[in-house]
Protein backbone atom coordinates (compact mmCIF):
# COMPACT_ATOMS: atom_id res chain seq x y z
CA UNK A 1 0.00 0.00 0.00
CA UNK A 2 3.04 2.33 0.78
CA UNK A 3 4.18 1.76 -2.43
CA UNK A 4 1.42 2.06 -4.50
CA UNK A 5 1.27 5.28 -2.40
CA UNK A 6 4.53 6.73 -3.29
CA UNK A 7 3.63 5.62 -7.13
CA UNK A 8 0.25 7.25 -7.30
CA UNK A 9 1.31 10.12 -5.72
CA UNK A 10 4.98 10.75 -7.02
CA UNK A 11 7.06 11.68 -4.44
CA UNK A 12 8.23 15.13 -3.54
CA UNK A 13 7.90 17.12 -0.05
CA UNK A 14 4.15 17.17 -0.62
CA UNK A 15 4.16 13.11 -0.35
CA UNK A 16 6.32 12.94 2.54
CA UNK A 17 4.49 15.28 4.57
CA UNK A 18 0.80 13.07 4.13
CA UNK A 19 3.10 10.09 4.54
CA UNK A 20 1.39 7.68 6.76
CA UNK A 21 3.87 5.33 9.22
CA UNK A 22 4.66 1.48 9.26
CA UNK A 23 1.91 0.75 12.02
CA UNK A 24 -0.41 3.36 10.09
CA UNK A 25 -0.24 1.34 6.93
CA UNK A 26 -1.04 -1.76 8.97
CA UNK A 27 -3.84 -0.31 10.71
CA UNK A 28 -5.24 0.74 6.87
CA UNK A 29 -5.37 -2.51 5.98
CA UNK A 30 -6.89 -4.23 9.37
CA UNK A 31 -10.03 -1.96 9.03
CA UNK A 32 -10.44 -2.73 5.56
CA UNK A 33 -9.84 -6.19 5.59
CA UNK A 34 -12.46 -6.48 8.64
CA UNK A 35 -15.07 -4.45 7.17
CA UNK A 36 -14.76 -7.01 4.09
CA UNK A 37 -14.40 -10.02 6.87
CA UNK A 38 -18.39 -9.83 7.51
CA UNK A 39 -19.36 -12.99 5.25
CA UNK A 40 -20.30 -15.96 7.40
CA UNK A 41 -18.74 -18.44 6.24
CA UNK A 42 -16.34 -20.18 3.61
CA UNK A 43 -19.43 -20.65 1.05
CA UNK A 44 -20.26 -17.27 1.09
CA UNK A 45 -16.61 -15.83 0.07
CA UNK A 46 -15.92 -17.71 -3.01
CA UNK A 47 -16.40 -14.34 -5.11
CA UNK A 48 -13.33 -13.38 -2.76
CA UNK A 49 -11.37 -16.67 -3.46
CA UNK A 50 -11.78 -16.00 -7.27
CA UNK A 51 -10.90 -12.37 -6.74
CA UNK A 52 -7.81 -13.39 -5.06
CA UNK A 53 -6.49 -16.09 -7.33
CA UNK A 54 -7.10 -14.15 -10.63
CA UNK A 55 -5.20 -10.97 -9.20
CA UNK A 56 -2.60 -13.26 -8.32
CA UNK A 57 -2.03 -14.57 -11.51
CA UNK A 58 -2.35 -11.41 -12.74
CA UNK A 59 0.81 -9.67 -11.05
CA UNK A 60 2.81 -12.66 -11.22
CA UNK A 61 2.63 -13.04 -14.93
CA UNK A 62 2.76 -8.80 -15.21
CA UNK A 63 6.26 -9.09 -13.38
CA UNK A 64 7.93 -12.12 -15.22
CA UNK A 65 6.68 -11.15 -18.32
CA UNK A 66 8.24 -7.57 -17.68
CA UNK A 67 11.38 -8.83 -16.65
CA UNK A 68 11.94 -11.00 -19.81
CA UNK A 69 10.68 -7.62 -21.83
CA UNK A 70 13.22 -5.82 -20.25
CA UNK A 71 16.44 -7.89 -20.41
CA UNK A 72 19.30 -8.40 -18.41
CA UNK A 73 21.64 -5.56 -16.53
CA UNK A 74 25.13 -5.77 -17.90
CA UNK A 75 26.30 -6.56 -14.28
CA UNK A 76 24.40 -9.69 -13.64
CA UNK A 77 26.60 -11.98 -13.26
CA UNK A 78 25.02 -16.06 -13.36
CA UNK A 79 27.88 -17.74 -11.80
CA UNK A 80 26.72 -20.74 -9.13
CA UNK A 81 25.43 -18.60 -5.90
CA UNK A 82 27.01 -21.46 -4.30
CA UNK A 83 30.71 -21.05 -5.37
CA UNK A 84 33.03 -20.37 -2.09
CA UNK A 85 30.51 -21.79 0.70
CA UNK A 86 31.07 -24.51 2.47
CA UNK A 87 29.23 -28.05 2.48
CA UNK A 88 27.23 -27.29 5.75
CA UNK A 89 26.47 -24.24 4.11
CA UNK A 90 25.47 -25.44 0.92
CA UNK A 91 23.06 -28.40 2.56
CA UNK A 92 21.40 -25.65 4.68
CA UNK A 93 20.57 -23.13 2.00
CA UNK A 94 18.83 -26.06 0.04
CA UNK A 95 16.77 -27.32 3.26
CA UNK A 96 15.97 -23.42 3.69
CA UNK A 97 15.03 -22.96 0.24
CA UNK A 98 13.04 -25.88 0.52
CA UNK A 99 11.03 -24.30 3.48
CA UNK A 100 10.27 -21.14 1.47
CA UNK A 101 8.75 -23.41 -1.66
CA UNK A 102 6.67 -25.15 0.53
CA UNK A 103 5.36 -21.82 2.26
CA UNK A 104 5.04 -21.11 -1.19
CA UNK A 105 2.09 -23.81 -1.96
CA UNK A 106 0.48 -22.69 1.42
CA UNK A 107 -3.24 -23.35 1.39
CA UNK A 108 -3.01 -27.02 1.96
CA UNK A 109 -4.18 -25.88 5.90
CA UNK A 110 -7.60 -24.93 4.12
CA UNK A 111 -8.22 -28.41 2.17
CA UNK A 112 -10.41 -30.18 4.80
CA UNK A 113 -12.72 -26.93 5.71
CA UNK A 114 -12.93 -26.40 1.95
CA UNK A 115 -13.95 -29.84 0.86
CA UNK A 116 -16.28 -29.89 4.01
CA UNK A 117 -18.39 -27.04 2.04
CA UNK A 118 -18.67 -29.32 -0.96
CA UNK A 119 -21.75 -31.51 -1.33
CA UNK A 120 -20.86 -35.27 -0.74
CA UNK A 121 -22.61 -38.26 -1.35
CA UNK A 122 -21.87 -42.49 -1.80
CA UNK A 123 -21.97 -41.98 -5.74
CA UNK A 124 -19.69 -38.41 -6.00
CA UNK A 125 -18.01 -38.30 -2.72
CA UNK A 126 -16.33 -34.67 -2.40
CA UNK A 127 -12.97 -36.33 -2.05
CA UNK A 128 -12.82 -36.06 -6.02
CA UNK A 129 -14.44 -32.93 -6.61
CA UNK A 130 -11.48 -31.50 -4.08
CA UNK A 131 -8.84 -33.93 -5.47
CA UNK A 132 -9.45 -32.06 -9.21
CA UNK A 133 -9.60 -28.88 -7.38
CA UNK A 134 -6.17 -29.10 -5.14
CA UNK A 135 -4.49 -30.67 -9.00
CA UNK A 136 -5.96 -27.20 -10.63
CA UNK A 137 -5.08 -24.82 -7.91
CA UNK A 138 -1.21 -25.99 -7.58
CA UNK A 139 -0.48 -26.20 -11.57
CA UNK A 140 -1.91 -22.59 -11.39
CA UNK A 141 0.98 -21.65 -8.42
CA UNK A 142 3.29 -23.71 -10.51
CA UNK A 143 2.82 -21.50 -13.61
CA UNK A 144 3.13 -18.22 -11.63
CA UNK A 145 6.36 -19.44 -9.51
CA UNK A 146 8.42 -21.00 -11.66
CA UNK A 147 8.17 -18.69 -15.15
CA UNK A 148 8.84 -16.12 -11.87
CA UNK A 149 11.96 -17.70 -10.77
CA UNK A 150 13.08 -18.53 -14.52
CA UNK A 151 13.03 -14.98 -15.39
CA UNK A 152 14.28 -13.40 -12.19
CA UNK A 153 17.37 -15.58 -12.44
CA UNK A 154 17.98 -15.25 -16.21
CA UNK A 155 17.55 -11.30 -15.92
CA UNK A 156 19.56 -10.52 -12.27
CA UNK A 157 21.39 -13.69 -11.64
CA UNK A 158 23.11 -12.83 -8.27
CA UNK A 159 21.58 -9.32 -7.97
CA UNK A 160 18.51 -10.83 -6.42
CA UNK A 161 18.00 -9.37 -3.06
CA UNK A 162 18.12 -12.16 -0.23
CA UNK A 163 15.11 -11.41 1.70
CA UNK A 164 12.98 -12.45 -0.99
CA UNK A 165 10.08 -13.25 1.97
CA UNK A 166 9.82 -9.80 2.30
CA UNK A 167 6.98 -8.93 -0.40
CA UNK A 168 7.46 -5.30 -0.44
CA UNK A 169 11.19 -5.72 -1.24
CA UNK A 170 10.85 -8.06 -4.07
CA UNK A 171 7.97 -5.89 -5.57
CA UNK A 172 10.39 -2.62 -5.64
CA UNK A 173 13.49 -4.91 -6.87
CA UNK A 174 11.57 -6.26 -9.32
CA UNK A 175 9.58 -3.35 -10.72
CA UNK A 176 12.54 -0.67 -10.29
CA UNK A 177 12.91 -0.37 -13.81
CA UNK A 178 8.95 -0.89 -15.00
CA UNK A 179 6.65 2.30 -15.93
CA UNK A 180 4.64 4.11 -13.42
CA UNK A 181 1.65 3.04 -15.09
CA UNK A 182 2.68 -0.99 -14.74
CA UNK A 183 3.83 -0.28 -10.86
CA UNK A 184 0.86 1.18 -10.46
CA UNK A 185 -1.31 -1.74 -11.48
CA UNK A 186 0.95 -4.07 -9.85
CA UNK A 187 0.67 -2.97 -6.22
CA UNK A 188 -2.96 -2.74 -7.00
CA UNK A 189 -3.10 -6.33 -8.10
CA UNK A 190 -1.47 -7.41 -5.09
CA UNK A 191 -3.41 -4.86 -2.46
CA UNK A 192 -6.45 -6.66 -3.36
CA UNK A 193 -5.07 -9.82 -3.60
CA UNK A 194 -3.70 -9.48 0.25
CA UNK A 195 -7.67 -8.08 0.88
CA UNK A 196 -9.24 -11.04 -0.91
CA UNK A 197 -6.99 -13.62 0.85
CA UNK A 198 -6.82 -12.49 4.32
CA UNK A 199 -10.69 -13.31 4.30
CA UNK A 200 -10.41 -16.91 3.30
CA UNK A 201 -7.29 -17.91 5.65
CA UNK A 202 -9.21 -15.71 8.80
CA UNK A 203 -12.64 -17.62 7.85
CA UNK A 204 -11.45 -20.61 9.56
CA UNK A 205 -10.81 -18.92 12.35
CA UNK A 206 -13.99 -16.95 12.58
CA UNK A 207 -15.51 -20.47 12.53
CA UNK A 208 -13.58 -21.92 15.23
CA UNK A 209 -14.67 -18.69 17.80
CA UNK A 210 -17.86 -18.80 16.74
CA UNK A 211 -18.27 -22.74 17.76
CA UNK A 212 -16.53 -22.09 20.78
CA UNK A 213 -19.25 -19.22 21.42
CA UNK A 214 -22.34 -21.40 20.30
CA UNK A 215 -20.67 -24.21 22.90
CA UNK A 216 -20.01 -22.42 25.76
CA UNK A 217 -23.42 -20.14 25.42
CA UNK A 218 -25.64 -23.13 24.00
CA UNK A 219 -27.30 -20.43 21.57
CA UNK A 220 -26.56 -19.30 18.30
CA UNK A 221 -24.03 -16.65 17.48
CA UNK A 222 -25.43 -12.95 16.84
CA UNK A 223 -24.51 -10.64 14.45
CA UNK A 224 -23.27 -8.49 16.84
CA UNK A 225 -21.15 -11.00 18.48
CA UNK A 226 -19.76 -12.46 15.78
CA UNK A 227 -18.78 -8.63 14.30
CA UNK A 228 -17.21 -8.41 17.65
CA UNK A 229 -14.72 -11.42 17.33
CA UNK A 230 -14.31 -10.67 14.04
CA UNK A 231 -12.58 -7.23 14.97
CA UNK A 232 -10.95 -9.12 18.28
CA UNK A 233 -9.31 -11.35 15.60
CA UNK A 234 -8.37 -7.94 13.57
CA UNK A 235 -7.01 -6.46 16.57
CA UNK A 236 -5.28 -9.45 17.36
CA UNK A 237 -3.73 -9.99 13.41
CA UNK A 238 -2.89 -5.88 13.75
CA UNK A 239 -0.93 -6.25 17.12
CA UNK A 240 0.95 -9.68 15.61
CA UNK A 241 1.67 -7.52 12.54
CA UNK A 242 3.04 -4.62 14.39
CA UNK A 243 5.31 -6.46 17.05
CA UNK A 244 6.86 -8.89 14.95
CA UNK A 245 7.03 -7.16 11.26
CA UNK A 246 10.19 -9.22 10.13
CA UNK A 247 8.23 -12.70 10.32
CA UNK A 248 8.46 -12.92 6.33
CA UNK A 249 12.23 -13.43 7.27
CA UNK A 250 11.23 -16.46 8.62
CA UNK A 251 9.72 -18.26 5.47
CA UNK A 252 12.06 -20.73 5.19
CA UNK A 253 11.56 -21.74 9.41
CA UNK A 254 7.58 -21.17 8.90
CA UNK A 255 7.58 -23.28 5.73
CA UNK A 256 9.41 -26.16 7.53
CA UNK A 257 7.12 -25.82 10.64
CA UNK A 258 3.98 -26.18 8.05
CA UNK A 259 5.20 -28.73 6.00
CA UNK A 260 3.85 -31.79 8.08
CA UNK A 261 0.00 -30.18 7.53
CA UNK A 262 1.03 -31.41 4.04
CA UNK A 263 3.41 -33.81 3.97
CA UNK A 264 3.07 -36.49 7.09
CA UNK A 265 -0.59 -35.62 9.08
CA UNK A 266 -3.07 -36.71 6.38
CA UNK A 267 -0.98 -40.40 6.07
CA UNK A 268 -1.01 -40.46 9.77
CA UNK A 269 -5.39 -39.53 9.23
CA UNK A 270 -5.78 -41.97 6.77
CA UNK A 271 -4.71 -45.03 8.87
CA UNK A 272 -6.77 -43.39 11.83
CA UNK A 273 -10.11 -42.97 9.79
CA UNK A 274 -9.62 -46.22 7.23
CA UNK A 275 -8.08 -48.90 9.40
CA UNK A 276 -5.98 -50.84 7.21
CA UNK A 277 -4.88 -53.88 8.16
CA UNK A 278 -1.28 -53.44 10.08
CA UNK A 279 1.52 -54.35 8.05
CA UNK A 280 -0.47 -53.79 4.71
CA UNK A 281 1.32 -52.44 2.24
CA UNK A 282 -1.02 -49.26 2.78
CA UNK A 283 -0.51 -49.20 6.34
CA UNK A 284 3.52 -49.08 5.50
CA UNK A 285 3.13 -46.60 2.54
CA UNK A 286 1.42 -44.16 4.69
CA UNK A 287 3.10 -44.69 7.80
CA UNK A 288 6.36 -44.28 5.53
CA UNK A 289 5.58 -41.54 3.74
CA UNK A 290 4.03 -39.47 7.02
CA UNK A 291 7.35 -40.76 8.95
CA UNK A 292 9.69 -38.91 5.82
CA UNK A 293 7.42 -35.71 6.13
CA UNK A 294 8.39 -35.11 9.35
CA UNK A 295 11.28 -35.95 9.27
CA UNK A 296 11.87 -33.30 6.11
CA UNK A 297 10.19 -30.92 8.22
CA UNK A 298 12.78 -31.36 10.98
CA UNK A 299 15.59 -30.91 8.53
CA UNK A 300 14.09 -27.92 7.08
CA UNK A 301 13.83 -26.42 10.77
CA UNK A 302 17.54 -27.05 11.40
CA UNK A 303 18.65 -26.09 8.13
CA UNK A 304 16.54 -22.75 9.06
CA UNK A 305 17.87 -22.71 12.68
CA UNK A 306 21.25 -22.66 11.23
CA UNK A 307 20.95 -19.88 8.58
CA UNK A 308 19.47 -17.44 10.74
CA UNK A 309 22.79 -18.53 13.37
CA UNK A 310 25.32 -17.61 10.44
CA UNK A 311 23.88 -15.00 8.66
CA UNK A 312 22.58 -13.01 11.48
CA UNK A 313 19.14 -12.06 11.79
CA UNK A 314 17.50 -8.16 12.45
CA UNK A 315 14.62 -8.85 14.69
CA UNK A 316 12.97 -5.15 14.43
CA UNK A 317 10.28 -4.88 17.41
CA UNK A 318 7.02 -2.93 16.88
CA UNK A 319 9.12 -0.84 13.92
CA UNK A 320 7.15 -2.02 11.09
Amino acid sequence: MKLFYDTVCGGGASCDAKLLTGAEWFLVFTCVAIVLAQRPNLNSIAGFSFVAAITAVGYYTLIWVSTFSKGRPYSASHVPLQNGKSGMDRVTTIFNALGIIALSFRGHNLVLEIQGTLPSSSKHPSSKSMWKGVLISYLVIALCMFPLAIAGFWAYGNKIPTKVGNLSIFLEFYSHNASKFMKGVTYMLVIINCFTSFQIYAMPVFDNFELRYTSFKNKRCSRWVRTGLRLFFGGLAYLIAVAFPFLPSLAGLIGGMALPLTFAYPCFMLISIKKPQRSSPMWCLNLGLGCLGLLLSLLIVIAAVWTLATKGFHANFFKP
